[in-house]
């Protein structure tokens, strides 16, 4: 799961230095790697690895002139999250062409080992979106040069529709002075446009999140749809263009997990979806007769919403138990076990006062490996907890993900052919309980009940494009073999 921001200012200005601020809003998406493109007529390119704050000095943000610019955080799923994977990306022939994503191809390592050699292409890197970028602009070729550039885009945009399978979004400049992002014919992966209105003119904005356009000024306009590519020229008014839509299936883990309360993904309001996921599990805690708990605490932050929500649902006290050290990364997408479970101490320090002598319910997101969860609930006791439970506001996950999000390989999920009742012994809790699947999926549509169903691959091991299994298999191989 990767961020990006991309950005059309009015001829003169240079928006590198917002898309830097849109990107310190994104950086919960990805902390391995950033990246700013900018034009002002030639590509200016910065990325390395490490964080946002840590990669853009001043005299970065000087040589990143132009008023069309696109940023990215990186979060590695595929190859060893090495320097040149990290993105944006760019070409200048046949046409300057400038590119950042957020997803995965299923179908990666067939076109880098198989298919693009067959045509003298080598990719360069291990980075999906250079697979991304190389049909693009092999499509692009191939239009009528002549014709209007929303012509040229849907071919060009059809090309890589045709080409890879996957699920991603896309944001990208073009060196004839254009802004262009687009949505996998799922749209699993979010992509949301905005607009901030000048003097001289309207600016736009792409981003995968709203809250990138929320702190650089901009209003959100509305979410592409599943297979659809939007164009702008700084200052004018944009294109839509349909090119080829199938059922639209959302990520419903940006809801869980991923996404910051405070930003909308397909109308769709990330707070108070959180907010009713804790309702329906405090319904289904009291429908199952469940023993009250003395007071709910949740794993920061993600649980947090849902928390005090559940609580209010079941009438008890909700307390603020742990403390979060905001300079430990989130521990869900470090690159690996040992790093997790030695930072998951150094994040979360209880507050004994809310523990001690207690029946305490945790709430958490997820579990995926059961080794934090283990962790916290060691912690809560330590602390002095008579008794700790622990709430999920998701239906357990046993299987892992095609596209983008490096939750485990299939082995490692502690539910996976598991009862609850087994997984509830593995991590030391009084008692387990997750939220149903249609529970979770019915408060998620109640934000836009216009979006039928969701990409729930994680939690039922059914992905809704095709090669995502092979894929898997591929990936927990090359993953091997890095170990």
């Amino acid at each position: 799961m990767c961020g990006f921001i991309a950005i059309a200012g009015l001829p003169g200005r240079t928006v590198a230095p917002e898309v830097y601020e849109g990107l310190i809003a994104l950086q919960h998406r990805g902390q391995d790697a950033a990246g700013i493109l900018s034009f002002d007529g030639k590509f200016h390119l910065r990325k390395q690895n490490g964080m946002v704050r840590d990669i853009f000095r001043e005299r970065d943000m000087l040589a990143l002139q132009g008023n069309l610019a696109i940023g990215h955080v990186r979060y590695p799923t595929v190859g060893m999250g090495s320097d040149e994977d990290a993105q944006p990306f760019y070409i200048n022939y046949p046409f300057g062409v400038g590119m950042a994503h957020n997803g995965n191809l299923t179908n990666f390592l067939d076109l880098k080992g198989r298919l693009f050699p067959q045509e003298n292409i080598c990719l360069t890197s291990s980075c999906d979106v250079e697979a991304i970028l190389y049909a693009f602009a092999q499509a692009m070729h191939s239009a009528d040069p002549m014709a209007p550039m929303e012509e040229r885009i849907e071919v060009a945009v059809s090309g890589v529709f045709r080409r890879t399978k996957g699920a991603y979004s896309v944001a990208g400049l073009l060196a004839e002075g254009w802004l262009f992002a687009f949505r996998d014919p799922t749209g699993i992966k979010p992509c949301i446009v905005g607009r901030r209105d000048t003097p001289n003119g309207p600016e736009w904005c792409a981003a995968s999140e709203s809250v990138a356009l929320d702190v650089t000024g901009f209003q959100r306009v509305r979410d592409l749809r599943a297979g659809e590519a939007f164009l702008v020229r700084p200052g004018g008014e944009p294109y839509f263009v349909p090119v080829r839509a199938e059922d639209h299936r959302p990520c419903i883990f940006e809801l869980v997990y991923f996404a910051r309360p405070d930003s909308f993904l397909d109308e769709i309001s990330v707070y108070k979806t959180r907010r009713r996921f804790g309702k329906e599990l405090g319904r289904q805690w009291l429908e199952r007769g469940l023993p009250l708990p003395e007071v709910v605490i949740p794993v920061p932050d993600s649980a947090r919403d849902a928390a005090m929500r559940l609580a209010k649902e079941l009438r008890v006290s909700y307390r603020e138990g742990f403390i979060k050290n905001r300079y430990v990364g989130r521990t869900f997408i470090m690159p690996n076990q040992g790093e997790r479970r030695s930072a998951i101490r150094r994040k979360l320090n209880p507050i004994p006062l809310e523990f001690e002598d207690k029946d305490v319910l945790l709430v958490d997101d997820s579990i995926v490996r059961g080794n934090t969860s283990r962790k916290i609930i060691e912690v809560a006791r330590q602390a002095g907890a008579r008794r700790v439970s622990m709430a999920v506001t998701s239906p357990p996950l046993i299987a892992p993900c095609p596209y983008g999000i490096d939750m485990a390989t299939k082995d490692d999920f502690v539910a996976r052919g598991r009862e609850i009742e087994e997984v509830r012994r593995e991590i030391g809790a009084d008692h387990l309980e997750y939220l149903e699947l249609e529970r979770m999926v019915e408060a998620a549509r109640a934000g836009n009940p216009a979006i039928t169903g969701f990409c729930t691959g994680c939690f039922t091991g059914r992905y809704p494009t095709a090669d995502a299994a092979e894929h898997l298999e591929a990936l927990a191989a090359e993953r091997a073999a890095a170990r």
